[in-house]
């Protein structure tokens, strides 16, 4: 009996030295959970028979640590949670791995090319439905400008110019001048200034011209006796014209903010929306787990928002390989947060996590299997011999 007891004590341990081996073999495996092995005692009629591995526990909720890579579309997953990918056969896989590429077709991939899931972007900015995340990859079409928005100082110290009326090739008949971009709506720039004119009293009046065409009318502009914008109170309407092929061009310039103080004349503010058609030059992944795709016009679009999934019981989840693990009945049905949000976890951007295996802890476990071994070694050295001593007594 004592002979069959050694046996399974060396098998068991053998077992367990797989466990320790596979560990020590991913210590740098990104993204790996160590396993710990459980031994157990075998009884059969009341009596002991020997021990056996009786399971092997994944150190699921053990974050490793993160190392820096500085890629875009790397994330790190701090707490709980998993980001989750689809494979080719359809089946939902959960990984610690946060290191996506797109590829080029426009698909986001994880680490081990499987298509990663998440919130489709909406235009009211709530997360949409849960599925692959594609990120287009032609071009982001122009916008034409609609609003203009200025603050400056109108300097109190400026006298009525020399020349009249306003001429904009003559610097002698305004006061000051600006310059702001716009577009049309086919992307093309032009050139919006503003001349600024003293007028009577505390007023200044501002004329128009769109790429050196007047423009627009006059528009007057009031101020307190602080200095304070008195009107106009709402943002100034104007028709810029009709572009060539384009359509025509209006916009709203808003003065508030400005002021007509003494000193220099000042710009704090001179902003306009509307751009060109850009492409894709690149996506990035920021902290919320949202996936940008940025243009070369320098504007960026948020496409969607990575599913981080949580399980009930994540322990019982099955390893799979490729550092990646599948749900089954034990683990219970997955819930889905965006990053930071319910029981998920948050992002650090531009980091991966590492391993969470712990090199010592595994060294001082593998030389406690090695005296396992040993002593059971020992145990079949001590029968064998009996068993000699006794046939020759025989």
């Amino acid at each position: 009996m004592s002979f069959s007891i050694a046996l399974s004590g060396i098998a068991a341990v053998t077992s367990g030295l797989d466990v320790i081996s596979n560990n020590i073999a991913n210590a740098g495996t990104l993204g790996y959970k160590s396993g710990r092995a459980n031994y157990s005692s075998v009884y059969a009629g009341g009596e002991a028979v020997g021990a056996e591995l009786g399971s092997i526990t994944q150190s699921i909720t053990d974050g490793g640590n993160t190392t820096a890579t500085g890629g875009a579309m790397d994330v790190a997953l701090s707490g709980r949670g998993f980001f989750t990918s689809k494979d080719s056969a359809g089946q939902t896989v959960f990984t610690r791995v946060g290191m996506f590429t797109v590829d080029k077709t426009g698909y986001v991939l994880d680490a081990n090319g499987r298509r990663a899931q998440g919130y489709a972007a909406t235009n009211g900015g709530a997360l949409g439905a849960i599925g692959d995340i594609l990120v287009p990859n032609g071009q982001i079409a122009a916008a034409a400008t609609t609003k203009v928005s200025y603050v400056g100082n109108m300097s109190s110290d400026w006298t009525a110019p020399a020349v009249t009326p306003f001429d904009p090739t003559d610097s002698l008949s305004f006061n000051g001048s600006n310059v702001t971009l716009v577009h049309d709506s086919l992307g093309a720039q032009h050139t919006l200034t503003q001349y600024f004119v003293k007028g009577t009293g505390s007023t200044v009046n501002v004329h128009y011209t769109l790429d050196g065409a007047v423009v627009g009318g006059t528009q007057t502009l009031s101020f307190g006796t602080v200095g304070e914008l008195l009107t106009p109170a709402a943002p100034v309407a104007l028709t810029l014209g009709t572009p060539t092929g384009a359509q025509p061009l209006a916009v709203t310039v808003d003065y508030a903010g400005c002021s007509r103080s003494a000193g220099d004349a000042t710009t704090t503010k001179n902003e306009a929306d509307g751009y060109a058609s850009g492409t894709l030059v690149g996506t990035s992944i920021d902290a919320k787990g949202q996936v940008i795709a940025k243009y070369s016009n320098g504007k960026s679009q948020t496409v969607a928002t990575l599913a981080i999934a949580t399980l009930p019981n994540e322990q019982a989840l099955t390893a799979v390989g490729d550092t990646s693990w599948v749900a089954n009945d034990a683990t219970g049905a997955p819930l889905y947060f965006a990053a930071g949000q319910g029981m998920a976890g948050t992002l650090s951007t531009g980091r991966v996590e590492a391993s969470n295996v712990d090199m010592t802890s595994e060294l001082v476990s593998l030389m406690s299997s090695q005296r396992n071994y040993q002593a059971n070694s020992k145990v079949l050295s001590a029968e064998n011999e009996m068993m000699q001593a006794l046939m020759q007594a025989l």
